[in-house]
């Protein structure tokens, strides 16, 4: 897991060659963007621009994938995206699934909250459960940016 801002992108081009393409995205980022989904590279890379109210932690699930990487990029708003290593979950709510790349478990107490505002990624591989979405102090309006990014 990574969790910086947008600045310092450039140093993390390097993990995966697709990396340059999600960031060269992410600096054209304003707000205006449509919602819904931007390829950058057919399958293997492609943006999931987004709008939503966060939401309290008692409705915060976890999730993770196998298949892509996540860059999840705040442009406005702010949030808090709980972090915990894949290997510590417990209760599993939905199996994986191959169609959606993810499976989901009931929230864990050994978490690490991330909390991130505009201008802030967080870089989310396999191993990295995660629940997104969650009220930071408050419920807010969001403008986030999910780009998903094939595993090589």
């Amino acid at each position: 897991m990574v969790l910086d801002t947008l600045p310092n992108a450039a140093r993390y081009e390097s993990l995966n060659s697709r990396f340059a393409k999600a960031f060269a995205f992410l600096h054209t980022v304003d707000g205006t963007q449509e919602l819904g989904r931007h390829d950058l590279d057919g399958d293997h890379c492609f943006a999931l621009v987004q709008t939503y109210e966060t939401k309290p932690i008692e409705r915060a699930k976890f999730e993770a994938h196998r298949k892509y990487i996540d860059v999840q990029f705040i442009q406005s708003g702010r949030e808090t995206i709980l972090w915990a290593p894949l290997d510590t979950m417990k209760e599993e709510m939905m199996a994986y699934t191959d169609e959606k790349d993810a499976a989901l478990w009931k929230l864990t107490a050994d978490t690490t909250p991330l909390h991130i505002s505009a201008g802030h990624f967080a870089i989310l591989w396999p191993e990295d459960a995660h629940a997104p979405c969650i009220e930071w102090e408050r419920p807010e309006q969001v403008f986030k940016v999910v780009i998903k990014v094939a595993m090589e």
